[in-house]
């Protein structure tokens, strides 16, 4: 790792808080000349600290957390025999799907043909179960108390 001085730390703060700022623009907030501060805002990006420039989309605003969203995914969710349990979840991801199947190329199939072609689906992440535990534990109900 390159070691950082005030000017590259100023540097990477600025870009975080305006990646769209001009590099003189940066060189006057970071109180040096437009040269040297492109030089190492190379450098960062040569040395792979900087990966990349990106913009913060508003999921709201462009519709993709929309309600109708939502209910399509979780229609076309239930519509495919090899999903046999389904939630919504909170966190990074919106659904949580089992899906059951005889093997990998099977598996693979249902992810490439019907999991990845739903609609809004930009990412899927898959889990495998190994050995199965536990299932279908009884549920303690508590006794009602006599009267």
């Amino acid at each position: 790792m390159p070691k950082l001085d005030k000017f590259d730390i100023a540097i990477l703060n600025c870009l975080q808080e305006d990646a769209r700022a001009t590099n003189v623009e940066i060189a006057e907030r970071v109180n040096l000349s437009p040269s040297p501060c492109l030089r190492r805002i190379r450098n960062l990006e040569k040395s792979g600290l900087l990966r990349g420039y990106r913009a913060d989309i508003d999921e709201l605003k462009v519709g993709h957390h929309s309600k109708e969203n939502s209910e399509a995914q979780q229609a076309a969710l239930l519509a495919i025999p090899e999903v046999v349990a389904c939630h919504l979840i909170s966190g990074t991801a919106d659904f949580l799907a089992e899906v059951v199947v005889e093997d990998l190329a099977a598996y693979e199939k249902v992810m490439s043909e019907k999991l990845l072609v739903l609609p809004g689906v930009v990412d899927l992440r898959s889990n495998f179960a190994i050995r199965t535990l536990k299932t279908n534990g009884a549920l303690k109900l508590p006794v009602p108390a006599q009267d």
